[in-house]
């Protein structure tokens, strides 16, 4: 039997941000939207007060692993972005050296992050520029990566 999901909706300063969780109320993805539907239901409770603690700049480490929900290669990548601090960048190549494996790989494994800014996979970057984000690097995703980056202090 499949485990049903329900989303909410949380509007951010960089994007409306849709929040999936699962029938436990565990939290399963975030996922960026162009708007809040009208039917939609808003964020409350501990996930809008914990996004509204970062987006105020009081929260600097979220304190919620990453994804079950990928391979065992991604799940070591989610890994070692949770580990980059508040405010600072690696690139592909530096998380691709810590985990023995290539930037290709680690540039794919991001785009498959399911927990954007929970795992700040905005943090990572290419060695020439910005790099993608979050399932593509459409302007509209990297304006996105460009205010998170810059909220934070980051320079890259």
């Amino acid at each position: 039997m499949k485990a049903s999901m329900y989303s909410r909706y949380y509007t951010a300063p960089c994007s409306v941000i849709r929040v999936d969780f699962d029938d436990n109320h565990s939290l399963l993805a975030l996922n960026w939207a162009e708007a809040v539907p009208p039917w939609a239901e808003m964020l409350s409770g501990h996930w809008a007060d914990t996004l509204n603690a970062y987006f105020s700049g009081s929260l600097k480490q979220f304190a919620h692993p990453v994804s079950r929900n990928g391979t065992a290669f991604q799940q070591k990548v989610w890994q070692a972005i949770a580990q980059i601090p508040y405010g600072q960048v690696a690139s592909y190549g530096d998380i691709a050296r810590a985990i023995g494996s290539a930037p290709r790989a680690v540039g794919q494994a991001c785009g498959k992050n399911p927990l954007p800014i929970i795992v700040p996979c905005h943090r990572v970057v290419s060695s020439s520029g910005l790099g993608g984000f979050s399932f593509g690097g459409d302007e509209a995703s990297l304006a996105i990566k460009r205010w998170l980056l810059q909220h934070e202090g980051a320079t890259w």
